[in-house]
């Protein structure tokens, strides 16, 4: 019963969080607007751009795409969901906890003509309200962390994946061995969690369930660039975008906590591709 409550808890937290007005306010006009994810800044130092390049880096992974089935996991605004279907032919269903996200999600979609090819479903991750081996790829970018059991949305990709079926996915993570695992405190009181998963983590998770390594693409330090930019640019545009005082500062620490993380050798960030047995 604790452990259930517990589970709850964090999706009620997650679910409130991503739905307040100044969360909303935050991602869609500092992070990016259509993504809400780790970016790639080898070339660029733009968010959007750099958000973007991850989206690209993570499909380049997975070979054609066309009439592929692809379920985005933790979607937010729907912005790897458009390049997958509307630049590569895929029909994608984006699973996301936030009403006011998936909203936006489909405004979004509707203005680029792929409402026939995207549909929004409110649901949480750790229990798909779908059949099982309807989809031939699973994609998620930085959300699977705010599940309070990590391992059922791992079964749950099992479930629904085809055999032979794709799991791509970027994820914070804590480093399998961190310098300071004390250090990494403020982030789990953050997140209202007692941990993070890690690389090995996931590996040994996946290879139980019966999940084939195909790459592990490890970019930790684009973790600590993509917090510590983004923390430039809500100083810079504070005054414009009227972000209120005591927000920023707040906003400001839990950034920093994860730049700091990232520098010290406690956390780690990759993209992860794996693939389910079968045909």
């Amino acid at each position: 019963m604790n452990e259930m409550k517990t589970a709850n808890d964090g999706i009620s937290v997650a679910r409130d969080y991503y739905d307040s007005e100044e969360a909303d306010d935050f991602y869609s006009k500092v992070w990016g607007g259509e993504d809400i994810h780790i970016g790639l800044y080898d070339t660029t130092d733009d968010i959007r751009t750099a958000s973007r390049l991850t989206v690209e880096r993570m499909i380049e992974k997975l070979g054609p795409l066309e009439g592929k089935q692809i379920i985005d996991l933790g979607a937010g605004y729907g912005g790897a969901a458009r390049v997958l279907a509307g630049e590569h032919g895929a029909r994608v269903t984006c699973l996301n906890l936030s009403e006011v996200e998936n909203r936006r999600n489909r405004r979004l979609n509707e203005a680029a003509g792929l409402s026939d090819r995207i549909s929004v479903v409110d649901g949480s991750f750790d229990n798909l309200p779908f059949p099982s081996e309807c989809f031939d790829i699973a994609w998620s970018q930085d959300a699977i962390l705010h599940a309070p059991r990590r391992d059922l949305v791992l079964h749950e990709v099992e479930r629904v994946l085809k055999k032979g079926g794709i799991f791509a996915f970027t994820d914070p993570m804590q480093a399998d061995a961190p310098k300071d695992a004390a250090a990494l405190q403020p982030i789990y009181d953050r997140i209202h969690l007692p941990d993070l998963a890690s690389i090995g983590l996931y590996r040994k998770t996946l290879k139980r369930l019966g999940f084939e390594e195909l790459e592990v693409e490890e970019l930790t330090h684009q973790l600590g660039r993509h917090y510590g930019r983004v923390r430039e640019v809500m100083l810079e545009r504070q005054e414009e975008l009227g972000l209120d005082d005591a927000f920023v500062d707040r906003m400001g620490e839990g950034l920093g906590h994860w730049v700091k993380g990232a520098a010290e050798g406690n956390l780690a960030w990759a993209i992860m591709v794996f693939r389910k047995p079968g045909a």
